[in-house]
């Protein structure tokens, strides 16, 4: 990759404003939609497991089996974002997971629970690759990383508002129906409601912009055609290439063990925070979202450090190192609430702060078709560690009585990830198109 270039001229500064404010502030409210329908399971759980007699097996392996449905679909996904049209299919996922997700609070039995949660997996594959792919039709390398951590923060803050607000609507009862049931359901119809939305407000590439002066347009769409030729220039692979490069493929392990480590955290905290603390659901669930807000920032700082270094591989692996520790920390805690709570921020800040230098890595050496569906399968491939991980902790919290063990190997498996990271080449891989 050239050297950063050095922004002068008004048109520059007037255009990378505008676009910013555009796009991000939406992206980042779909992003906070999409997280309260994947993670409010967790705070359901105080009550749904108890009320369908759910065991802790049952719930992990329910809770981690939406991302097999979303592993079928994440790489076509990615693909028709670069090759059809990103608005058209991020509304078409929107408003299919949001029915989807209504109608999990209709559920009654384990099989039911099992197949609710597989085809939400389904209907929201391709939605997040969909969003990085579409961040490189408008945003440079030189401004990725930031673009991407205000995008990425709305994991923590989805997290943030969702806790108190699952804590109070877990203490409802309307129509008959269970509070958790109406979590599901009131959380569900804001994503059918903003997939409408999204059709007529997202723009698909910089020169369909006629919310963008021409001179600005112009300038947006001859920086990223400029960037896109230099990665070009070195080397072309086909489809199928790019997906068995080195680096493809390290990055993809380093994300299962990253996603079994996060989606284990997040998907068990409320519960674990319960069992420490005795306490209220309502107060669970604000203190769940302590976490989260540590990690809001940590997001924030983080891609604000990578952009100002144009350095992301060091940047991702000291962050999973640093949750590898807080986890450890935890485990080793326990038996101080107060203390282990204080870990599982240190631990939120390096599982929610790689985001933004994690994944401006793809797109740091690929373009195209190609990076579309390489993104497409570092995510799907990936994230089936959000399988793993709620499904290990469930499965060991059931034979070994406690969560200790299970924190600890969510512990392990952010150093895993670490270390694969550290193994990515120090300069940049030629570019595949």
């Amino acid at each position: 990759m050239s050297s950063p270039t050095v922004i002068t001229t008004p048109v520059a500064e007037r255009a990378r404003r505008r676009i910013a404010l555009r796009l991000l502030p939406y992206l980042f409210f779909l992003y906070v939609i999409a997280y309260l329908d994947r993670g409010n399971l967790s705070y359901a759980a105080l009550d749904m497991t108890g009320a369908l007699g759910f065991t802790p097996e049952i719930y992990g392996f329910g809770a981690g089996i939406f991302f097999f449905g979303y592993f079928l679909l994440e790489i076509p996904g990615a693909i028709l974002v670069e090759r059809w049209s990103a608005r058209a299919w991020i509304a078409r996922i929107m408003i299919t997971w949001g029915i989807v997700a209504v109608f999990t609070g209709f559920i009654h039995t384990a099989h039911q629970f099992y197949w609710v949660r597989f085809l939400l997996g389904a209907s929201e594959a391709g939605f997040f690759p969909g969003i990085v792919v579409y961040l490189s039709h408008w945003f440079r390398y030189e401004d990725r990383a930031k673009a991407m951590a205000m995008f990425m923060a709305a994991q923590s803050v989805a997290n943030m508002i969702g806790a108190p607000v699952s804590g109070l609507l877990l203490g409802v009862k309307w129509l008959g129906l269970a509070g958790w049931r109406w979590l599901f359901v009131l959380e569900g119809i804001p994503a059918v409601l903003f997939g409408i939305v999204t059709v007529f407000y997202l723009t698909d590439w910089p020169h369909q912009a006629t919310w963008l002066p021409q001179d600005e347009r112009e300038w947006i769409a001859s920086e990223l055609k400029q960037e896109k030729q230099a990665r070009q220039a070195a080397r072309f692979y086909s489809v199928w290439q790019a997906l068995r490069q080195r680096e493809v493929i390290l990055l993809t392990l380093a994300l299962f063990f990253v996603a079994s480590t996060v989606y284990g955290f997040s998907f068990w905290l409320p519960t674990i925070i319960k069992k420490l603390s005795g306490s209220t659901n309502l107060l669970v669930s604000l203190v769940a979202a302590l976490p989260y807000f540590v990690g809001f920032l940590a997001i924030m700082f983080v891609g604000w450090s990578s952009d100002r270094t144009r350095e992301r591989r060091w940047h991702a692996a000291l962050c999973l190192l640093v949750a590898s520790v807080g986890l450890l920390l935890s485990a080793l805690t326990q038996n101080m609430p107060g203390v282990a709570i204080s870990m599982f921020c240190l631990a939120a800040a390096g599982m929610y702060g790689y985001l933004p230098a994690f994944w401006s890595l793809p797109t740091s050496f690929l373009t195209g078709t190609a990076a579309a569906a390489s993104i497409g399968l570092i995510n799907s491939v990936g994230n089936l560690g959000g399988f793993a991980g709620p499904y290990a902790v469930g499965y060991i919290t059931k034979r070994a009585h406690t969560f200790t063990a299970g924190v600890l190997c969510l512990s392990a498996s952010a150093l895993v990830a670490s270390v694969l990271l550290l193994l990515l080449r120090r300069s940049k891989p030629e570019a595949i198109k």
